[in-house]
């Protein structure tokens, strides 16, 4: 097939013709010569808008962010403990106090560990399923919530 493309100096890109356009079912960027950047911009355009309000050193909170790397996912990472204002505004959304909670296009997800997030993000299918392993563990709790190891004692 001759390559009928028209180049377009002003942006350093090349448009096709009526002629050359790639069916409908195929995204609209297949055919044109488009450099990795702007690509990789309409990739990014398709991710969820991700609101985290997290702890800093919460294990649950860890596990949500490790999450979210592991998809390589944007977010907002709001702190609710050194921000009074980001926790008051967890609270208003979710109508709890619990965290962590993480708002996803608008819904809220409300005491959430990481592997809840990610089964919510795979089900809802915002992101594809990948053997990548996350880098923190994803439901632990925070290391002041862990219960201490106490000596049994019987009675005979």
């Amino acid at each position: 097939m001759q390559d009928t493309r028209i180049p377009n100096t002003q942006y350093g890109l090349a448009s096709p013709t009526p002629a050359s356009r790639p069916p409908a079912s195929r995204a609209p960027w297949a055919k044109l010569d488009v450099p990795g950047s702007l690509l990789k911009i309409a990739h990014m355009m398709n991710k969820p808008k991700i609101i985290a309000y997290l702890k800093p050193q919460c294990g649950w909170s860890q596990g949500v962010r490790a999450i979210l790397r592991k998809y390589d996912l944007p977010y907002e990472d709001r702190d609710i403990i050194n921000d009074p204002a980001q926790r008051q505004e967890m609270i208003e959304k979710s109508g709890q106090m619990l965290s962590p909670c993480v708002e996803v296009n608008g819904r809220m997800l409300a005491d959430i560990s990481g592997e809840e997030v990610e089964a919510f993000l795979l089900a809802n299918k915002l992101v594809t399923p990948t053997d990548r392993p996350a880098d923190a563990p994803t439901n632990q709790p925070c290391a002041q919530e862990t219960p201490e190891a106490s000596p049994m004692q019987f009675r005979r």
